[in-house]
This record gives C-alpha cells, sequence and structure tokens, in this order.
C-alpha cells in the first residue's frame, strides 16, 4: 500500500556486485512480493543508540519530498 521492496546494501571493501545479480539472488530465494525492485548501494547504514540499522532513518532518504509517507 504505498511502499515497495528496495535493498540499501552495503558492500564490503574489495567486493563489487550488480543490480540485477542480487536482484536474481534474492528472487531465488524469496517470495515474490518479498523480492526487491530495486538496489541502492550506499557506503554504510544508520544506526540507533542500540547499535541495530535504523530503518525508519533509511525510509526518511526515500519517502523525503514525498505528499504521504508510510511508517
Amino acid at each position: 500500500w504505498g511502499e515497495t521492496v528496495k535493498a540499501v546494501v552495503v558492500l564490503k571493501g574489495g567486493h563489487l556486485a550488480q543490480k540485477t545479480e542480487l536482484i536474481d539472488f534474492c528472487a531465488s530465494r524469496l517470495d515474490r512480493f518479498k523480492k526487491p525492485r530495486s538496489v541502492d548501494f550506499v557506503d554504510g547504514l544508520p544506526v540507533n543508540r542500540n547499535g541495530k540499522i535504523d530503518r525508519h532513518q533509511i525510509k526518511q532518504r526515500y519517502w523525503a519530498g514525498s505528499a504521504r509517507a508510510v511508517n
């Protein structure tokens, strides 16, 4: 209802990957509705004070400027 699955990926040093390669990998292991439709490569992921990945902060990057956002 307003969101699509996007993979936000941090590659380990010295490793390379193609977006299509990652989507195909996920498609072979996940249900169709869980497969990412797009992939973004980033340098790092934000973490909260407990050291866990801050998913809300990641979503804010992509929802910025939208008239409607899904929590």
